[in-house]
């Protein structure tokens, strides 16, 4: 399981975006409603910069800064023990300081802090010994459609089709293939609102051909 004392697990940060911009592509698929989501990903968060964020409507949060050369991760859990942000962050790089120490992470709060470095391995600041429960965020980020699968089997339970959501549609999109109608229906019933979903997969930079 992916933790701050377990990085093993994390993909390169390229693989990592590209399952992101899946996870909110099919979160978008099985909530159309925004405020009911999991992950989103916006891909013009600023020249040269996107992001991805998690939150799990229980105060705790992930935010991703994605640029042309690496990523940051910010993690807040709500209930963790808070250490010394200059601690968290020690050793990161000037490229991320504008994201971790400005908004919308100054006011989110920071539990932990992971980078790329500029060999493209992943660190992080300061570890406590109870890893502050960071695998409950950073569990999802495995690059596998596996474990998204599994995730959302529960979290989505009532939107999806009943015999499930469909490994071979989650697996084409996690592979970043053209996103079609057959394949939204695939795992839901009905799209109820296909504007808002081109939106979002504007928004995502996601390619689809979508013709109802």
């Amino acid at each position: 399981m992916i933790s701050i004392n377990n990085l093993q697990e994390l993909p390169e940060w390229r693989v990592l975006q590209n399952s992101c911009k899946a996870m909110s592509v099919l979160d978008a698929i099985l909530s159309q409603d925004w405020i009911y989501r999991y992950s989103s990903y916006n891909s013009e968060w600023s020249e040269n910069e996107e992001f991805f964020e998690i939150r799990n409507g229980e105060g705790d949060q992930l935010l991703i800064l994605f640029t042309t050369t690496g990523a940051v991760i910010n993690g807040y859990l709500s209930e963790a023990d808070q250490e010394e942000k200059e601690k968290l962050t020690a050793g990161l790089p000037e490229a991320y300081h504008e994201f971790i120490f400005g908004e919308p992470v100054n006011s989110t709060g920071t539990t932990f802090c992971i980078w790329t470095t500029a060999y493209g391995n992943w660190t992080t600041g300061h570890v406590t010994a109870d890893e502050d429960k960071s695998e409950e965020l950073l569990s999802l980020l495995d690059g596998k459609p596996e474990t998204y699968i599994t995730w959302a089997t529960d979290y989505f339970k009532g939107s999806y089709k009943e015999n499930g959501i469909p490994r071979e549609t989650v697996g084409r999109i996690f592979n970043g293939e053209m996103l079609t109608i057959d394949m939204i229906l695939s795992i839901i019933e009905v799209l109820e609102d296909a504007e808002q979903l081109k939106e979002d997969l504007i928004e995502i930079s996601y390619p689809y051909h979508i013709i109802e």
